[in-house]
């Protein structure tokens, strides 16, 4: 069938396979134009279909030699329809691990699950016996609980006082004023259920129990703070209560797997185009601005450039791993540098649509918004048929 965008809001309702393929290749060039990482050989990545989870698969993969197991809840294709982008790009991945002889199997379902849960300690046990490093990086706005059964939905909300400032349309340009309504205790307490870092805890727990931690293992989450400007609907809302709940969790891990002498980080990122970071109001507009002023001064960074950057300064540098003054790794240091935040608060006072042209990137955001579908790619033919049918080669349909 012939693909093209389809968009519902802040989605893309279709997936390009052969841009997905051409995604994941120029992420797997970028690593392995960077040189070897002596990293970990056995990787569980969950969430390890879309940004910043496919971005450490493939660092684990390309840059370490690594063994990787995947987990991911994604749609498969059928006829005439296609598959998420996710899928996409595990069965890209896939495909080219095995032709670089690298082990790599995939794991479609409920991460939050037990049952998949489970299944992959089973798959760990067959084929690879324990793991070394596992990367933690789910974003899902609901979470069904595998004890209670209770289905949990997240929210974007501030909490205590209404919020109200600019946003942009991303399709259109247009920056306009959005409120927000403050969050409920119930709306805060199902986000941390949510986004937290209970299931984290759960999966290496379980993981430890069966013995299939390494000794030494490592475990890394992901996190964001991000800027002033955002944190009354981000890092002072209902997500950053989640995320401060993901950050003390790390702490517990670390105690849990003493036994076998393991460690739990949480990894601050930089704000970047995911599926998820559309949705929140504010955040494309700081985005715009930000990548402008980053891209000028040559430090602009995708999900890619992160995770290489993660593994080949922080966590396998061959000295001890830099963290802040709370235990977190800073890969957001140079979002975060005073200079670009101070030009981005000023920026702020007087950006409308009729100058984000001039001081934003509204273009390059677009362009990584379509990229994360496997649109807008140079060397892929969309006027030709593509098989939407394609399958990860390691998943028993």
């Amino acid at each position: 069938m012939i693909i093209e965008p389809r968009m519902r809001g802040f989605i893309c309702l279709t997936a390009h396979p052969d841009g997905c393929a051409q995604n994941v290749k120029n992420q797997i060039e970028y690593v392995k134009s960077k040189g070897k990482i002596n990293g970990e050989k056995r990787v569980l990545v969950i969430g390890a279909s879309t940004g910043f989870g496919l971005a450490s698969r493939i660092t684990s993969a390309f840059g370490c030699d690594a063994a990787t197991i995947g987990v991911f809840f994604e749609k498969e294709p059928s006829a005439g329809k296609t598959a998420t982008p996710g899928w996409y790009n595990s069965a890209a991945f896939e495909d080219e691990a095995t032709k670089a002889g690298l082990y790599a199997k995939s794991i479609n379902g409920d991460a939050f699950s037990n049952e998949v849960k489970q299944q992959t300690i089973d798959l760990i046990k067959k084929d690879l016996g324990q793991i070394d490093l596992v990367i933690y990086s789910l974003a899902s706005p609901v979470r069904m609980h595998p004890t209670t059964g209770v289905l949990h939905r997240s929210t974007l909300k501030p909490i205590g006082n209404t919020f109200t400032n600019k946003t942009v349309d991303f399709h259109t340009g247009v920056v306009s004023d959005v409120t927000i309504e403050p969050a409920t205790q119930e709306d805060i307490d199902n986000t941390v259920v949510v986004m937290g870092g209970e299931d984290w805890s759960m999966w290496m727990n379980a993981m430890n129990e069966a013995g299939v931690l390494a000794n030494g293992a490592m475990t890394v989450a992901y996190s964001y703070i991000g800027p002033e400007v955002t944190e009354a609907v981000y890092r002072k809302g209902t997500i950053g209560r989640a995320k401060d709940h993901l950050e003390a969790t790390a702490f517990d891990i670390t105690n849990d797997l003493k036994s076998i002498n393991g460690k739990a980080f949480v990894s601050v990122n930089k704000a970047l185009v995911t599926q998820a970071s559309s949705a929140i109001p504010v955040v494309p507009l700081y985005m715009s601005l930000l990548f402008k002023i980053m891209k000028k001064d040559g430090s602009h960074e995708g999900c890619i450039e992160q995770m290489q950057r993660l593994y080949s300064d922080r966590l396998y540098n061959g000295s001890e791993i830099p963290t802040d003054e709370k235990g977190r790794i800073r890969i957001d240091d140079w979002e975060m540098r005073q200079v670009y935040q101070d030009e981005i608060a000023e920026l702020w006072k007087s950006i409308s649509t009729e100058t984000l042209t001039e001081n934003g990137d509204l273009t390059g955001y677009k362009s990584d918004f379509l990229n994360l579908f496997g649109f807008g790619f140079d060397s892929v033919d969309y006027s030709a048929e593509a098989n939407e049918l394609k399958m990860v080669a390691s998943i028993k349909n």
